[in-house]
């Protein structure tokens, strides 16, 4: 890795071998999956904003709800609120807070026990352009405050994604990632993300994204479809076309800075 300049960020000095290791991480983990712990389908129904409220600022919201099959049988609620600072063109850092709501009725759930947690974090995000693809990497660390009855505790984790994005016409978009999260105690690895999408331009600010989630566990994994829905707002009194200065970047990012 090389640094350019303040202005810029960290970046491989080959794009290429970065892409490629991460195409052969994808196939690894679809090669080494584990088996489903369910028969049918799960989705996740999602909700996402940015705000901008100044050059530097805007504030992140979100809403998830989770089924664990695609139409019934509530699995977990997830609210999030959160501020986005931009250290420049390619370099966002964040904080936030969320808070979940789990039914953990159902056996085949890998250790999800706590009924409900508050949740803050910490992540910083790098964005470059290789080719026609957007790449983003996203570092986070969560601080999770779990409560379950009389149970209760604290636990930290971190999670990486990376996401590559690329624009297919001027409504249609593609994106995929990969996220691991890591506990820092007890056993070390959490769960293992794996994600494709097509997004829709409705209008210049917002989109609808369809897409498909492999969700790995130690044990077991699931299958979710997401739906979302993405909005971006400006609430700057000296608004002057920002919302579509970087239509390209805003067209194929999925708004899940909220998840």
């Amino acid at each position: 890795m090389v640094f350019q300049s303040s202005s810029d960020i960290f970046v491989f000095n080959d794009m290429k071998l970065n892409i490629y290791f991460f195409i052969v991480f994808l196939i690894a983990v679809n090669v080494f999956s584990q088996n489903n712990g369910e028969n049918k389908l799960g989705a996740w129904y999602m909700f996402s904003g940015n705000h901008r409220i100044s050059d530097k600022l805007s504030i992140i919201t979100g809403s998830q709800i989770r089924e664990y099959e695609t139409t019934n049988n509530f699995n977990q609620l997830l609210l999030l609120s959160g501020l986005n600072y931009d250290i420049n063109q390619n370099i966002t850092a964040a904080v936030g807070y969320g808070f979940l709501n789990t039914d953990s009725t159902f056996e085949e759930l890998p250790v999800e026990i706590y009924s409900k947690e508050n949740r803050l974090f910490e992540q910083i995000s790098l964005k470059n352009t290789f080719w026609k693809l957007h790449l983003e990497h996203r570092y986070r660390l969560e601080h999770r405050f779990l409560n379950s009855g009389n149970n209760t505790g604290t636990q930290h984790r971190t999670r990486y994604r990376l996401q590559v994005s690329m624009l297919l016409t001027n409504i249609f978009s593609l994106s995929v990632y990969e996220e691991i999260f890591l506990n820092l105690q007890d056993d070390i690895f959490s769960q293992n993300r794996l994600f494709a999408a097509l997004g829709i331009k409705v209008t210049p600010n917002s989109k609808v994204q369809l897409g498909y989630l492999k969700n790995h566990f130690n044990s077991v994994a699931f299958d979710r479809l997401q739906i979302g829905i993405s909005i971006r707002t400006d609430l700057r009194s000296h608004k002057v076309d920002h919302m579509v200065k970087n239509t390209s970047e805003n067209h194929t990012k999925i708004s899940s800075d909220t998840e």
